[in-house]
């Protein structure tokens, strides 16, 4: 009976939150500036390139959209939409590494699906408050995912180089189903949970990995953001301003390509990252 009513008072606050989230992202459009939709144009410029140069693009558009006032809640789920034409361009940059990968994609991607829609279910589930309190943590926890990037990369290498067997293939979509469900829920640094998910259970080339990473990743994105298409809670306006600038800097971040170190780059994002989280622990 206790418990019953502790999950029905988490389910009214939880719709409560999701009520009162729709009614301020509605007063939310209404006040962003011209100026505003710069900021969240040039967020999504420079998280472009940094994602196709290193990864951790979120970690810039996501507080650059609450500190425009957008609630964490909306700002997240307009981020995901946002950020899905860069995930399919990226995916089809790699098409060539996944065309005979036909018999891997059937096994990860109906676990990517549904990991990502049960994120998004969750994060909705969460409700404003809670999930306010947690972006902070959530923030760090990417900054770490990003900070070890390359030692997960090192390892993987050099287990390739080993020939070990893959006597876990069949189970492969167990952990990238659970990495899916944290990328639906909020996804910075889900490229490196996939990759070594990918390392630990598959023997194959790092190219070949990389590129079934890149579609899990967008699989996740494209569920999570279909799923939040209804729930009311997505900036439209914002979303497709972001997207547009997403694209463009994507197209950059490939001209850009060789030109700057994806590990000082990486680092740089790392750094805000943790500034960006100390903030939010101080507000």
């Amino acid at each position: 009976q206790a418990w019953r009513k502790v999950t029905n008072d988490v389910t009214f606050q939880a719709i409560h939150d999701a009520i009162l989230a729709k009614s301020q992202t509605k007063d939310i459009k209404n006040m962003l500036t011209p100026l505003d939709y710069l900021f969240a144009a040039l967020a999504a410029l420079a998280a472009g390139a940094i994602n196709a140069l290193a990864g951790g693009g979120t970690l810039i558009t996501f507080p650059v959209l609450t500190f425009l006032g957008i609630p964490a809640v909306a700002a997240n789920v307009t981020n995901t939409v946002a950020l899905c034409p860069g995930y399919f361009g990226g995916t089809m940059a790699q098409m060539k590494d996944l065309r005979d990968q036909t018999k891997r994609l059937w096994l990860l991607l109906p676990a990517s699906i549904l990991g990502g829609v049960l994120g998004g279910f969750l994060l909705l589930r969460t409700g404003e408050k809670l999930f306010t309190d947690l972006v902070p943590y959530l923030i760090l926890l990417a900054c770490v995912l990003l900070a070890i990037q390359d030692p997960v990369r090192a390892w993987l290498v050099k287990r390739m180089g080993g020939h070990h067997g893959a006597k876990l293939e069949k189970l492969t979509w167990l952990p990238v189903g659970l990495a899916s469900i944290y990328g639906g829920y909020f996804g910075a640094g889900l490229s490196v949970i996939v990759l070594s998910a990918l390392g630990l259970t598959l023997e194959d080339s790092l190219t070949r990995l990389n590129a079934l990473k890149q579609a899990v990743a967008f699989a996740v994105n494209v569920a999570a953001a279909i799923f939040f298409i209804f729930s009311g809670q997505v900036l439209w306006t914002v979303a497709l301003v972001m997207a547009v600038g997403a694209l463009i800097g994507g197209n950059l971040g490939g001209r850009l390509a060789g030109k700057i170190k994806p590990s000082t780059l990486r680092w740089t994002v790392v750094t805000i990252g943790v500034i960006v989280a100390i903030i939010y622990f101080v507000r």
